[in-house]
């Protein structure tokens, strides 16, 4: 299992490297919710992280639901 803390109302930088199957590329993400995900797939850990996306001026978008890496956010709730 993992340790991870995101505070809700973070603003994300996710890239793509960091998403399952992203067909979008990196993603602004303004954090609305998290939920995690330990049955897929099984080398990696997931977290869905919920939110608002943000376009490069910073106005909002869609709702987006994401699956990153839990390992992009370190245990001590330092968001990089």
């Amino acid at each position: 299992m993992f340790d991870v803390r995101i505070r809700l109302g973070a603003v994300l930088e996710i890239d793509t490297a960091d998403r399952l199957l992203p067909s979008d590329g990196s993603v602004t993400l303004w954090v609305t919710g998290i939920r995690l995900v330990a049955h897929r797939p099984p080398e990696v850990e997931w977290i869905w992280v919920e939110g608002i996306r943000l376009d490069p001026s910073g106005r909002r978008g869609p709702q987006a639901q994401i699956l990153v890496r839990a390992s992009k956010f370190p245990p001590d709730g330092a968001v990089p």
